[in-house]
């Protein structure tokens, strides 16, 4: 399972947090605007991801990056701006 972050192509400062266990479908998704949260931002561009064997653990560190520590963690070693 991936948990991967994108960033907005057209509104920089929007960045969006998942999982999938198939990224480039996933990312496909969102510039299609399959995805009603991320439609009105696209284009979208993956700018971190990784990937967890255990789903229970992509779980996991998603719920974390969304948090208020996570965000702190994310914006230090995880994205740039």
């Amino acid at each position: 399972m991936y948990v991967y972050i994108l960033r907005s192509t057209k509104f920089p400062k929007q960045i969006y947090i998942g999982k999938s266990s198939n990224l480039k479908k996933r990312l496909l998704a969102h510039n299609q605007s399959i995805n009603p949260s991320t439609s009105k931002y696209k284009p979208w561009k993956i700018i971190w991801f990784a990937w967890f064997e255990a789903e229970e653990l992509a779980d996991n560190f998603e719920k974390y990056l969304k948090t208020g520590s996570g965000y702190a963690f994310r914006n230090r070693h995880l994205t740039i701006g």
